[in-house]
């Protein structure tokens, strides 16, 4: 069982930087891929970024909505996955949800797929004013 929360969310104006932080309980935290997902009001959860598990390379994968903008990072000692996200836009505002799963392995085979990921943060906002 892992337990997420995250935090770091807040109001920015467009053009300014966030990062997020998601701790995760639990001693098993390097052997879980982690990724992060958003949905904005009215629309569907969709994929910003992902981060493998630990242990040989490290694959990562972002979303094209955010690629070159947000940056995904992990810190294994501190159980924590990072998002760095700058330049946001408008269109980013969203409640911004981590989350881990033991399904991904070597293939890195679609990372996007939330159904791939079995638990779940509670959440954060990020609004971004114009």
């Amino acid at each position: 069982q892992v337990q997420l929360v995250e935090s770091g969310g807040g109001l920015v104006q467009a053009g300014g930087s966030l990062r997020l932080s998601c701790a995760a309980s639990g001693r098993t935290f390097s052997s879980y891929a982690m990724g992060w997902f958003r949905q904005a009001p009215g629309k569907e959860r969709e994929f910003a970024s992902a981060i493998s598990r630990s242990g040989g390379r490290i694959y990562y994968a972002y979303a094209d909505s955010v690629k070159g903008r947000f940056t995904i990072s992990r810190d294994n000692a501190k159980n924590t996955v990072y998002l760095q996200m700058n330049s946001l836009k408008p269109e980013d505002t969203a409640v911004y949800y981590c989350a881990a799963t033991d399904a991904l392995g070597s293939s890195w085979s679609r990372p996007g797929d939330r159904y791939k990921y079995d638990y779940w943060g509670q959440g954060t906002q990020v609004t971004v004013s114009s």
